[in-house]
């Protein structure tokens, strides 16, 4: 079957941010300059482009064009714990309760973010951390197959995926950004919240020396987490 003209326009535009010919916030082509190389309508052309800004990949800016959308955050200055770790250090019980571990295909904003093709096989997770069988986060991972071809097979109710990522491809680099958000009701039910409190929500990339190796989003009730770092100034 003959993929249609506006997601050989989306494929395109995809292609060229992942192998980092476009960059981020470069302009992109216009929709006469897509409708022109293509051979397709205008209206064929904005479909792709609108499709790809809905999802995040680009940004339109009124009169100035499309752009490519910032992917990386800055680099945080946190130290990345192991969760399991933390809730030890409080003396509490640490416990997992593992919701989905499946293999899925990649839609653009996931495979962009691991620096796959789109479409290809990545690995997900969504699993809740509890403290004395409290939910205390939500983790949902996209991990990079090439890089961890045993995930799927882990017991992550005695393991975490912090722990065998980090002996399967050693952490060289994470980048993440943190928001607080209001959960949406499937949050609600996995995080046991009866009320829709606010939360917080880090995203985060992790790359080992090998290239991406997985992408995050860790939602935690604003009640019972918090972020907190210690920052040493050079005289």
């Amino acid at each position: 079957m003959t993929t249609p003209k506006f997601a050989q326009i989306k494929q395109f535009i995809v292609d060229k941010i992942r192998s980092g010919t476009w960059q981020e916030n470069q302009r992109v082509p216009s929709e006469n300059e897509l409708s022109s190389q293509f051979s397709v309508s205008r209206m064929t052309a904005r479909r792709a482009l609108s499709e790809l800004t809905e999802a995040g990949i680009l940004t339109r800016s009124q009169g100035l064009g499309t752009f490519v959308a910032t992917f990386k955050s800055q680099s945080s200055l946190l130290e990345i714990k192991n969760i399991a770790d933390e809730v030890k250090e409080r003396n509490g019980n640490y416990t997992c309760s593992v919701l989905i571990l499946e293999s899925i295909n990649a839609v653009a904003p996931i495979a962009i973010a691991l620096g796959v093709e789109v479409d290809s096989v990545v690995y997900r997770s969504v699993l809740v951390h509890n403290e004395n069988d409290s939910p205390l986060q939500l983790e949902e991972r996209f991990v990079n197959p090439a890089l961890a071809t045993g995930y799927l097979q882990q017991d992550f109710s005695t393991l975490t995926p912090h722990e065998y990522l980090s002996s399967v491809a050693p952490l060289t680099q994470a980048r993440h950004t943190v928001e607080a958000i209001m959960p949406n009701s499937e949050m609600c039910q996995w995080l046991n919240l009866y009320n829709e409190e606010p939360c917080l929500q880090v995203i985060r990339r992790t790359w080992s020396i090998n290239g991406i190796v997985s992408f995050a989003r860790l939602v935690s009730p604003g009640s019972k987490y918090r972020l907190g770092g210690h920052l040493t100034f050079k005289k």
